[in-house]
């Protein structure tokens, strides 16, 4: 009988203590049950709100490309293209419309840290002709022809092409081939566009 006592007590302190821990957990689960609840009132009033956010983050992308530097003008116009295509199709949740729209604005961002150079057509002076450009960021745009005759840069404030003396034709030149990884990272002698006056 004193075993069956001990036995009995033992599962007693055991059960209290489950019981105590089934406790917790049913006033936990009524806890995250009444934040759910919370939560799906509110689904309907961020839907509506999703939307307009998405189509203001769409117009401002398509904003800052227009005013930005005009380099790559055919990729990042084909890629503003298929986001507006994206955004009035009906398969495509409204969450994956966001996420789009986030990896189109890091791949904007990106371009701010990085040094590339690329081959495109350029129109100046009413002559088309392929040359070499060179992007340092968003700081500054270079172009050279292939056979290094002419040089030139973006002007920001004129928003137009200028020829550059034959004096920055060797930095462009170098700093070509760094952004191809063809030489080792130097520094480059170019002009640089002043920083506009706070307004």
């Amino acid at each position: 009988m004193l075993e069956q006592y001990r036995s009995a007590s033992h599962q007693i302190e055991t059960l209290k203590t489950y019981n105590s821990h089934i406790k917790d957990l049913l006033t936990s689960q009524e806890q995250e049950k009444v934040s759910l609840t919370l939560q799906l009132k509110e689904i309907e009033t961020t839907q509506r709100e999703i939307v307009p956010l998405i189509l203001r983050m769409l117009d401002s992308l398509e904003q800052f490309i227009a005013l930005d530097l005009p380099f790559l003008p055919e990729e990042r116009a084909e890629r503003l293209t298929k986001l507006k295509k994206m955004i009035v199709r009906a398969d495509v949740t409204n969450a994956e419309k966001f996420r789009r729209i986030l990896e189109a604005y890091q791949v904007e961002n990106d371009y701010g840290n990085t040094i590339e150079a690329y081959r495109a057509d350029l129109t100046f002076s009413g002559v088309t002709s392929s040359v070499d450009f060179l992007r340092l960021g968003r700081v500054a745009l270079y172009y050279q022809r292939f056979d290094g005759s002419e040089s030139g840069y973006w002007n920001k404030e004129q928003k137009q092409w200028q020829v550059l003396s034959n004096d920055h034709r060797n930095a462009i030149r170098n700093g070509l081939r760094i952004a191809r990884k063809e030489t080792a990272s130097d520094l480059l002698a170019l002009p640089i566009p002043t920083a506009e006056a706070g307004q």
